[in-house]
């Protein structure tokens, strides 16, 4: 359903392409990695891997278990609440690996939050946070690097902003676009494992980017 919905939500909010890297393969027990810029990004994210036939399971903000009926439909569908600096935020590893180990794709975000930038241009994705390295020493999974653009084109900024970009969005629809790089085998120190992602996630949010002729020279963004 969540990937359904998200789908057709930005279908009619903007104008989304999908590209990728030659060997590009979404093998079973994958680790999909991403980056975030803005609240409408998961959707976006979710609508070009449906139209590739992936559904992946995704780690997401505890607070959408909150949020009458979607709670429900995340619990049944797989999804892993992540409770950041609460004692259950190990267990987002632990489900993402039962995940892994039972063939699901899982969709996870290695700077785990958001930029604090008030505009919507493009920035290369802020230092990754331990979670996906340790994800991955633990189940010896392939990652994904996936890069998109232009979601803060959907919403961004303040409350009032992020209301104003959402209402217009259908009107204004914004270009789009997510690039799927080659699947990477991590090795060696976990520190290792957090460089190489991050380097790939980049050059796939650097396509992405270059694909609507955004700019890519910024520094990445600081994160909540």
């Amino acid at each position: 359903m969540l990937s359904r919905l998200a789908d057709a939500l930005v279908s009619a909010a903007g104008r989304l392409t999908v590209t990728a890297d030659a060997g590009a393969a979404f093998a079973p027990g994958s680790v999909i990695a991403a980056n975030h810029t803005s609240l409408a990004d998961p959707a976006v994210v979710l609508a070009a891997l449906r139209r590739l036939g992936v559904e992946p399971v995704v780690l997401a903000t505890a607070g959408l278990w909150s949020v009458p009926l979607l709670g429900r439909a995340l619990t049944r569908e797989g999804h892993i609440p992540v409770y950041r600096r609460d004692r259950r935020a190990a267990d987002a590893l632990d489900g993402a690996a039962d995940a892994l180990a039972r063939g699901r794709i899982v969709l996870i975000y290695g700077e785990g939050g958001l930029p604090r930038r008030k505009d919507v241009a493009e920035a290369a994705p802020a230092a990754f946070r331990s979670g996906l390295s340790r994800l991955v020493h633990r189940t010896g999974a392939p990652v994904i690097p996936l890069g998109q653009a232009g979601a803060r084109r959907l919403t961004s900024g303040n409350r009032a902003k992020q209301l104003a970009g959402a209402v217009t969005a259908p009107l204004r629809r914004p270009r789009l676009h997510v690039h799927i790089g080659a699947p990477l085998v991590l090795t060696g120190e976990r520190t290792a494992h957090t460089a190489r992602a991050h380097a790939a996630v980049t050059a796939a949010w650097r396509t992405a980017a270059e694909h609507l002729g955004a700019s890519t020279a910024a520094p990445g963004p600081t994160h909540d």
